[in-house]
């Protein structure tokens, strides 16, 4: 049997250590990972491979020679430009005339292959891929099972709210050569992302293993650390590691240790160490060959690699030192420091936490290095969540932080184009703001400040302006201290998963593009912002019939940047309104729950007494709408949402609406009897967004006050929201009040299930599997239908470590106890074994 060994990566999340070399170069204890990758084979008799090849090609062929030192023979293909996984491999189809194993040439494993290609065997299937349980799986492919290991269903890097298995693709394959027949040569293709889910929707039954032992794919620093200390602590089975001395310390020929030296194990020595004397070294620690440890130096929990000198008296915590590097005497480096190649460390330096510092570079005697040495440094693994880049100002989001994080958003742009940047009134955003405004020119960004404009408004100004992104930065709804940074595409929506790990590569990567002098963007005040976005905005309702009923209304502005321009909108519109909370000096736009719920009340209350029509309280962007009607009563969210659609089927029967999933049936009987469609979407806004705007819908609301007109824009707007109640009111001379009296009733409870992160996906494996004959849909958690009206669906918090349960049934009192046994369930799930 022959394997394909992939090994064109270039490492980017692994810089420095693989700016000189290839992923699979890059050494774990003692050899490259790739040679473990070899051993691996060779053990279950492969021993034929091919090894495809792009980035550093060279080093690797020089390396591993035909093979015949190793026992084997080794063919090498090499791509002249990234073709992705299957791309790869197709280039060596030639090689390939029977069943063929695929596997990664950069990770660390000790999977049974013999049982892996059995099993494929026995199922006589075109694709078996091996999986692998993991609690955490959001930054890999994860991979659901029918019962009998056929894959019903592929999410690449889900996020915590979608997550539907623990058990992730491994990257080791076993296929039949037709596999790559599927698809054309010389063409950037993948694996997970393009021919499995195009076999999988064709109908071709694949199949995951789930594999036992060991598994990790290296993919970052920590991994990377990680990887090496299960090495040496025994997690990695049939590892060769040389020479053992007992005391958990392995080592090559020659090395030298002092009686004076203290060393507790794992440690291992590679070929000529020396330990002088006083030298005191804890494990896990790897020190590669022909390393010095001078007299009284402090070695913890570190790797250090090839030709190293560390100084008397130097201490290294935690951290990864490269080839040829010399610490000199008293020097200094704390934990998560990465050293390149070829540095020079002087006497009495110290290197703190986090620091990367590029090859060749030299730090002088006593200098404190706080920062990455050229590229900057960086704490943080992930950018972005839920809503946006979020922090504590001035702990997390600091203003250098935010410079950076703006270069790094430029570096994903075109050089010369356009980005607008807009806040809301505190200090807070306006500091990080400018903080970020600085950081774009540097990349070549031409910025448009909007100054502080409601969400909606600067989305709409970012799509007509030709600009190709957009920031806003806004105190957090929720908590004063924090700061939300969203950054918008060209179209003015929120970036895609995709372009969110582009800006995330950068900034972590540290790899700013930075332009000449003429190139340097400039900085100005956008003109026009506003009148641009009322005069399309009342281009897209009927503004006579609004007009000319003369609407009485209550509208609570939130005191903020809303105040700003529904007023002008809403006087052109002939309204009388009782404005409340109109004061956009304030700073204080962040409510607790009960301050809010206290809000909502005075708004009902003030417009039961004046006998109103409306009344609507707006989100201090400008986004989210809260309504009273004409009778008193303060609407939930759903109900609405409800009204929101009868109204719009009533103005446009026949037509789609989009709502997600965790809503109930409700609309479903209210686009039946207007002859409409409902299409379901995940609970996550974007997603709702996302199909609002590519389908032929007239409207998508979430049930929490965010509702989507793609007619206008194809962002939530609370202020056209409100528009067009007014609009669908006049024109159809209904009232709020009977539009919803007239809503088909709903019963529904909802229950939060504490679940701890490292459990999630395997519960919801679990209820999967437990519930496969029940589910009918696939958008979002687990669905299980049981009677008409009647569901359970369970949904991982993207954000928090518990479980939504939300249950629709045909009275209150059934949907609270279907409520309470299916949280049950998920309890005696959620222990880890």
């Amino acid at each position: 049997m022959r394997a394909v060994v992939m090994a064109g990566g270039s490492g980017s999340r692994l810089r420095p250590l693989t700016i000189e070399r290839p992923k699979p170069m890059v050494p774990i204890v003692n050899k490259p990972a790739m040679s473990h990758i070899l051993d691996l084979l060779k053990r279950h008799n492969i021993t034929e491979v091919i090894i495809t090849v792009q980035y550093l090609a060279d080093m690797i062929q020089d390396f591993f020679g035909d093979g015949s030192s190793l026992g084997m023979q080794i063919h090498y293909s090499v791509e002249e430009t990234p073709l992705g996984t299957a791309g790869s491999v197709k280039n060596a189809q030639d090689f390939l005339d029977d069943t063929f194993l695929v596997i990664s040439g950069d990770a660390l494993t000790n999977f049974n292959l013999g049982k892996l290609v059995e099993y494929h065997i026995s199922k006589g299937t075109l694709a078996t891929l091996a999986l692998y349980n993991l609690p955490n799986p959001m930054d890999y492919g994860v991979i659901t099972l029918a019962n009998d290991g056929q894959i019903v269903r592929f999410q690449e890097k889900p996020s915590r709210g979608s997550v539907m298995s623990d058990y992730i693709n491994t990257g080791i394959y076993v296929l039949q050569p037709e596999v790559l027949d599927f698809f054309e040569p010389n063409t950037p293709f993948d694996f997970a992302n393009d021919l499995f889910p195009m076999l999988h929707q064709q109908g071709y039954p694949l199949y995951g293993y789930v594999s036992e032992g060991y598994w990790c794919d290296v993919g970052n620093i920590p991994e990377y650390i990680r990887a090496n200390a299960d090495a040496l602590e025994g997690r990695v089975e049939g590892l060769d590691l040389g020479r053992y001395l007992g005391n958990g310390i392995w080592a090559g020929q020659d090395v030298e240790i002092a009686p004076t030296a203290r060393l507790e194990g794992p440690i291992y020595l590679g070929q000529s160490v020396q330990i002088k004397s006083g030298a005191v070294i804890y494990g896990p620690t790897v020190i590669r060959d022909y390393t010095v440890v001078d007299n009284e130096a402090h070695i913890d929990r570190s790797i250090l690699w090839r030709n190293c000198y560390i100084g008397e008296r130097a201490q290294i915590s935690g951290a990864v030192i490269l080839r040829q590097c010399s610490l000199k005497a008293n020097a200094t480096v704390f934990e998560g420091t990465v050293i390149g190649d070829g540095t020079i460390v002087g006497e009495s330096a110290v290197i703190h936490p986090g620091v990367k510092i590029w090859p060749g570079k030299e730090v002088e005697p006593g200098a404190t290095v706080n920062s990455s040495i050229i590229w900057g440094s960086q704490g943080r693994r992930v950018l972005f969540g839920r809503h946006g880049v979020t922090g504590v100002v001035n702990i997390d989001l600091t203003p250098e932080f935010s410079a950076k994080l703006g270069a790094a958003f430029g570096a994903t742009l075109s050089k010369g184009s356009i980005v607008t940047i807009n806040r809301d009134m505190h200090r807070s955003p306006r500091m990080i703001k400018r903080a970020i405004i600085s950081g774009l020119p540097s990349a070549g960004i031409n910025v448009w400040d909007l100054g502080s404009q409601p969400l909606p408004v600067a989305r709409y100004y970012t799509k007509i302006c030709g600009a190709e992104g957009g920031v806003h930065v806004r105190l957090s709804p929720f908590d004063e201290r924090v700061v939300d940074i969203h950054f918008m595409d060209g179209q003015g929506l929120n970036l895609s998963k995709n372009k969110e790990r582009d800006v995330e590569r950068v900034f972590f990567r540290e790899d700013f593009r930075r332009v000449y002098l003429d190139d340097i963007g400039s900085i100005e005040y956008a003109q026009q912002v506003k009148e641009r976005y009322i005069e399309d905005f009342l281009k897209h309702l009927n503004t006579r019939a609004i007009q000319d009923a003369s609407f009485d209304l209550v509208v609570d502005f939130a005191d903020g940047a809303v105040a700003s321009t529904l007023p002008a909108i809403l006087d052109k519109l002939n309204c009388n309104v009782v404005s409340l909370n109109a004061n956009i000096e304030r700073t204080n736009f962040s409510l607790n729950p009960i301050q809010f719920q206290m809000a909502l009340k005075q708004m009902q209350i003030i417009t039961t007494a004046l006998g109103t029509q409306l009344g609507a309280r707006l989100n201090p962007g400008g986004e989210r709408i809260f309504l009273v009607d004409d009778r008193g009563y303060l609407l939930a969210g759903t109900t609405a949402c409800a009204a929101m659609v009868e109204l719009a089927l009533r103005d446009a029967p026949g037509s789609t609406v989009a709502i997600p999933i965790d809503l109930p049936n409700l609309f479903e009987h209210i686009a039946t009897r207007h002859g409409g469609r409902v299409i379901r979407t995940e609970t996550d806004l974007d997603a709702l967004i996302k199909t609002t705007c590519s389908e032929k819908v007239i409207i998508g609301g979430d049930g929490k006050g965010n509702f989507i007109f793609p007619d206008f824009h194809c962002a939530v707007d609370g202020m056209m929201a409100l528009a067009k109640i007014l609009e669908f009111l006049a024109t159809q001379r209904a009232s709020l009040g009977d539009i919803v009296s007239k809503l088909p009733p709903y019963h529904m409870a909802e229950r939060k299930v504490s679940c701890v992160w490292e459990a999630k996906a395997r519960v919801m494996r679990l209820i999967n599997e437990k519930f496969e004959s029940y589910r009918t849909q696939i958008i979002n958690g687990a669905k299980i239908n049981l009677a008409a009206d009647k569901w359970v669906l369970i949904v991982p918090d993207p954000d928090q470590p518990y479980f939504r349960v939300i249950v629709e049934a045909t009275s209150q009192g059934e949907a609270e106890t279907l409520a309470d046994e299916y949280a049950q369930v998920i309890e005696k799930l959620s222990p880890l074994e």
